[in-house]
Order: C-alpha cells, then sequence, then structure tokens
C-alpha cells in the first residue's frame, strides 16, 4: 500500500503574486466576463474554456480544462435569458482554473473541490455584479431619454459604449479582488484539509454530475428531439475515443 502524502498548503498567495502575474487573470476575467453577455457572445466565457485558459496563464493548462469540465456541468443548469438573475461563469472560472493550477506539477488531494468552490462563490457574487450593473445601464438610459426618443445615433452609441466599458471594468475588478480573497482561505482551507483524494474528488464530480443529470433531463422534457441530439452527439464522442 502506498501512503498519502501529509496536505500541505497551496502556495497561491496575492502576497506572491507579481503585477506581471495578477493583471494578466484580470484582465482575461474583464474579457471573459464581457463575453458572457455584453460581447462578443463567443462562447469563451464557457468554464471549460475559461478556465482552461487561466490555468494556462500559470502554466499548467491540463489542470484549467479539468476543472473547466466540472464548473461546465453545474453551469449546464445556468439559463441566461433577458434580465433573469444566474450565475456569472466567465470570470468565475478564471479565479477556479487559476487557483486549481496554483498547486503545482503535485496537485494537492483538496484543490479541486476548494478550487470549484471558489468559482462558485466568485460566480454568485459575479451575478450579483450584472443586477447592480443593469441598474446602472438603466440610470445613463433614464438621465439621456429625451435624446433618444429623439432618434439620436451619438447618445444611443454612447450608452452602448459606457455599458460595454462598465461591464469590462466589472469582471476585471471581480476577477481582481476574488483571486486576493479567496487565495489566502483556499491556502488555509488546504492546509487543514483531512479528507482523503479519491473521497474529495468523486464528491467534487458527483455533485457535478448530478446538476447536469437535472439540467439534461428538463431539457429532454422541454425541447423536441433534445435527447436525440445529445444520444447522438454521445455516440460520436464515444465513437472518436475509441478512435485513439
Amino acid at each position: 500500500m502506498t501512503r498519502e502524502l501529509v496536505p500541505t498548503p497551496m502556495h497561491f498567495s496575492p502576497m506572491l503574486l507579481s503585477p506581471g502575474d495578477l493583471l494578466p487573470l484580470a484582465l482575461l476575467g474583464a474579457v471573459l466576463g464581457l463575453d458572457v453577455v455584453s460581447f462578443p457572445q463567443a462562447m469563451i466565457s464557457r468554464p471549460v474554456v475559461a478556465a482552461t485558459v487561466s490555468a494556462a496563464f500559470l502554466g499548467h493548462a491540463g489542470h484549467g480544462l479539468l476543472v473547466g469540465v466540472v464548473l461546465e456541468l453545474i453551469a449546464l443548469e445556468t439559463l441566461p435569458f433577458g434580465a433573469s438573475r444566474y450565475p456569472e461563469w466567465g470570470s468565475a472560472s478564471v479565479v477556479g482554473g487559476a487557483l486549481f493550477a496554483a498547486s503545482g506539477t503535485s496537485i494537492h488531494r483538496g484543490a479541486l473541490a476548494v478550487a470549484v468552490l471558489a468559482a462558485l462563490a466568485t460566480a454568485w457574487v459575479g451575478g450579483v455584479s450584472m443586477v447592480w450593473l443593469r441598474r446602472l445601464n438603466a440610470r445613463w438610459a433614464r438621465a439621456r431619454l429625451e435624446a433618444v426618443e429623439r432618434g439620436s445615433g451619438r447618445t444611443v452609441m454612447g450608452l452602448q459604449v459606457a455599458g460595454l466599458t462598465a461591464d469590462l471594468v466589472r469582471g476585471g475588478v471581480l476577477t481582481a479582488l476574488a483571486l486576493a480573497a479567496l487565495a489566502p482561505l483556499a491556502g488555509l482551507a488546504l492546509s487543514h484539509w483531512g479528507a482523503r483524494a479519491d473521497v474529495s474528488r468523486a464528491f467534487v464530480v458527483s455533485v457535478a454530475a448530478t446538476v447536469a443529470a437535472g439540467a439534461a433531463w428538463k431539457l429532454f422534457h422541454q425541447t423536441r428531439g433534445a435527447r436525440w441530439y445529445f444520444l447522438g452527439g454521445l455516440a460520436v464522442g464515444f465513437a472518436l475515443l475509441g478512435l485513439r
């Protein structure tokens, strides 16, 4: 039998991050947070993409892909329609991917659970921040209502640029603050982590799979032919794995 290593803290603290490390992550969170709703909505803010890219910034893209897949399963439950409140997964996935990548080549047995929890907390706060941004955009629009009613293209364009800029800043500030606040908490949690690696990871994957199954079940019953598309995609995926 192999003896499991004694848990060690995850060495990822804002005190150890140079501006050259933290700034790119904040900028990435800004861009991906903008993609969620505002622009360009190119799906680059999906967790599997965002977490992989953020972890690649720290030299461990594979770590980001792993935590991104777990977050993607949970994010399947999110339906970003209209003015409804929903988690903001772009910036949150940057935080999750960065925290998990910070475990380095020797992954701490609780790193996945802590990174996913940090991403979920950031996604929730990000959802609240998007509501605040909508209210700010509404105030700006009301202040220029007369010009909008006159059909002023310059006013409309100005409101659009202001809204996009505010969303960009929102994502960047959210990412920077989340990393600064959650990184030391993650290190503290991991230094006291007692659960075995297989138990920790099995719990995280089970919860994510359950959420994804619930989302898929609702989709199957609400969208005609969805289950057949799902089964077809699943078959193609297994076929590709078989060819490897």
